[in-house]
């Protein structure tokens, strides 16, 4: 791997409660290279969004963050100064959220909230910000986009909300693209037409992208790399080609096993018994062993470690040496 852009060794984040603290993430380590897609994978619950927003500082002051390396370009984040990550995040790193219906403030237009992020990250004057905005949202695909700059993101479809929130992401030409569930809550033709926006403006701009997903049918279109979460955990880390071949960790094969593609004609669709642990109900040893069918009495008590990158790294006893 070249220099990375982004470099995360360590990352845990942890959460006040009531019943103690809860580790959302714990240990994650990762790496992105300059013009490189990884995804993060893996249930909800799993950590996948609360490490990038780590990254981006917007985690609520309940939360403590820790890591041995937390660095974007070689620069530190931990030792930034307020000043500084505001400068650089929205900028240099953007993120496109979960949700776009509630992650737009419904009282502005949404011309009016790329402007904001425009007025932020860049020297523009007023009447060269108005014209980038509709530049921003012709970029997207939204059509007629001087009238829609007009517009409430109530008066907007879920497409149409997602592509705005791209185009505010990429007001301030970022380095680097989080795009958490890009696709979450739109229909199967409005997927397709994000995540093409999505690989065409990395192609053009040459962009680095972290992809959160669920989906692994766009995982194997769109990423480079996958890494698979679970419980906080980095349990796999593999070239996305190798990864749907040959699956190391079992919960990695098991997500694979439950797409509806590698189902048999007549049989029930595979699925992953049980749930994420949480707060109370960790087990001492490897996480996944309650829900794991290869599991053995070692696996219950003692904590794996990760494998060779030979197998993916695999947060596992047993790592799969072929596909099971």
């Amino acid at each position: 791997m070249t220099t990375p852009l982004l470099d995360i060794q360590d990352l845990s984040v942890s959460f006040a409660t009531r019943g103690g603290p809860l580790r959302a993430v714990d240990g994650v380590s990762l790496q992105v290279a300059p013009d490189e897609v990884l995804a993060i994978v893996g249930e909800s619950g799993s950590g996948k969004s609360v490490a990038m927003l780590a990254v981006m500082g917007l985690l609520p002051w309940t939360a403590t963050v820790s890591a041995t390396r937390l660095a974007f370009d070689g620069q530190d984040l931990r030792a930034l100064t307020a000043r500084q990550r505001r400068a650089l995040i929205g900028k240099d790193i953007a993120m496109v959220f979960q949700e776009p219906m509630s992650s737009l403030n419904p009282c502005f237009t949404v011309g009016w909230q790329i402007d904001e992020a425009l007025a932020a990250h860049t020297p523009l004057t007023r009447a060269q910000r108005r014209q980038r905005v509709v530049e921003l949202l012709d970029l997207v695909g939204i059509p007629d986009p001087a009238r829609r700059a007009r517009a409430f993101p109530h008066q907007l479809s879920g497409g149409m909300s997602q592509r705005v929130m791209i185009a505010m992401a990429l007001a301030g030409e970022p380095r680097l693209l989080i795009a958490d569930e890009p696709t979450t809550a739109l229909d199967v033709t409005i997927q397709a037409q994000i995540m093409d926006l999505l690989a065409r403006l990395r192609r053009e701009r040459g962009m680095s992208m972290v992809l959160i997903t669920h989906d692994l049918g766009v995982v194997a279109e769109s990423a480079d790399r996958v890494l698979v979460q679970y419980a906080g955990r980095a349990v796999e880390q593999q070239p996305a080609a190798t990864l749907f071949e040959q699956p190391h960790h079992p919960y990695t094969a098991a997500l694979l096993d439950a797409l509806p593609e590698r189902s048999r004609p007549g049989e029930a669709l595979a699925s992953i018994d049980g749930v994420v642990p949480g707060l109370h109900d960790r087990p001492a040893g490897c996480l996944f062993a309650p829900r794991c069918r290869l599991a053995t009495e070692y696996c219950h008590r003692h904590k794996p470690v990760a494998a060779p990158a030979a197998l993916g790294q695999a947060l596992c006893h047993t790592p799969l040496e072929s596909a099971p």
